[in-house]
């Protein structure tokens, strides 16, 4: 791809008006070839084989495909970022930035950050889940390139601190509430382990002091039931997307149908999926599930849900590059065209999401955030098709092919 003038000034403009021309663009009724695309403040205004623009920063994207950037609704794998080892810890502002570019090389131009707001100390405490926020929302928007969103996974147990989680929701600094339910119930060995096991990946904490915490929130796990109502009544109010978390049994899809839950992520069994979708949510799957070839936990495959047709969005969950590869890969099993694929990591999120409006597609009126890439790659990986990333109508990241 040429350009009439590098990156580093285009970067610097603001509102500018940019054609992208030659391009074969996906747009929500499919292809139009050699097309030319015209973006104005930010949003696309026309998409079309004809125009000829005056006035317009041009952009020669011959041989390359424009498709809407990727939503990712649940993504964690930032984490890794800030505690790369047990009780390793590294500057926020440092962590982020670092993988503000990491979601930008996998195609990711919306980012639901996936805060666990949790009773366990460290990475995925309340002070941890505060700064994170703090900074995303404040020094995070002048540095970081994608757009960055909240996503809290509240934990039922977490009954601590209350009253600040339900005026983060007031102010409108949650865009997303999952609620969760990671602590192992009483007699299950099995979930007990795989719980402790998880805790000593991401803290310093010993064997004894795990299973102490885990004794002394299950004591108290019912006290929050009333403060979980209220946070299902808040997200109502205010119109934040409410989710629930692996409901594994109806009991748990009931109870997310009596909370007008909009967004079913990893449902355990294709039945309790369709059952979700049932009473109007959209089922969210990881794509790691789908890449690896299987759920880590050996639950429900994304290849089993889209051959019942029970799934509507797919997510990073732990591993950005997934999410751009698993559409190419929905189409090499023959499970789904391509263009069908893309929108289960970008227009049904964006409907799920409440966010459609302005984001999930290449059309008029939209914000101009989409991804250039090279076709026909022997792997069509991120790190080898994403040829450059727009955000808001802006060249964000150019990578060479």
């Amino acid at each position: 791809m040429t350009t009439t003038q590098p990156i580093q000034s285009l970067s610097k403009i603001n509102n500018t008006k940019i054609a992208i021309q030659g391009v074969d663009v996906l747009t929500p009724d499919g292809w139009v070839k050699d097309a030319t695309v015209l973006i104005e403040d930010g949003q696309f205004i026309s998409i079309d084989q004809a125009t000829s623009p005056n006035g317009f920063y041009l952009v020669n994207a011959q041989s390359l495909q424009m498709l809407p950037g990727i939503i990712d609704l649940h993504g964690d794998a930032f984490e890794r970022m800030i505690c790369p080892r047990p009780g390793v810890n590294f500057p926020l502002p440092i962590a982020i930035a670092d993988n503000d570019r990491n979601l930008l090389a996998s195609g990711i131009t919306t980012f639901y950050c996936s805060i666990t707001d949790s009773y366990e100390p460290g990475l995925r405490s309340r002070d941890s889940a505060r700064a994170l926020i703090d900074f995303i929302l404040g020094v995070g928007k002048k540095v970081l390139h994608c757009n960055h969103r909240i996503h809290i996974r509240h934990e039922e147990a977490n009954i601590a601190g209350h009253q600040e989680l339900c005026d983060w929701m007031v102010s409108g600094k949650v865009h997303l509430l999952s609620i969760n339910d990671h602590l192992p119930p009483p007699g299950n060995q099995k979930r007990f382990n795989r719980y402790i096991n998880s805790v000593k990946q991401r803290s310093s904490m010993s064997l004894e002091e795990i299973e102490k915490l885990i004794n002394q929130v299950t004591a108290k796990r019912h006290e929050g039931d009333a403060q979980i109502q209220e946070l299902v009544e808040l997200a109502h109010k205010y119109s934040i997307p409410l989710a629930s978390h692996d409901d594994d049994s109806l009991e748990k899809v009931l109870l997310s149908q009596q909370r007008q839950v909009a967004i079913a992520e990893f449902p355990a069994t294709v039945d309790l999926a369709a059952k979700c979708r049932e009473y109007g949510a959209a089922v969210l799957m990881g794509a790691p599930n789908l890449v690896r070839g299987g759920s880590h936990l050996g639950l429900m495959s994304v290849a089993e849900a889209v051959k019942n047709k029970v799934i509507d969005c797919l997510c990073s969950d732990y591993h950005y590059p997934s999410l751009f590869y698993a559409p190419f890969k929905l189409q090499e099993l023959g499970l789904m065209s391509f263009e069908k694929a893309w929108s289960l990591v970008s227009s049904l999120p964006a409907e799920a999401a409440g966010i459609s409006d302005r984001k999930g597609k290449i059309a008029p009126g939209l914000d101009a955030d989409f991804l250039l890439i090279s076709p026909n790659n022997s792997l069509p990986s991120a790190i080898t098709a994403i040829s450059s990333v727009y955000i808001a109508g802006q060249e964000v990241a150019r990578y060479q092919i």
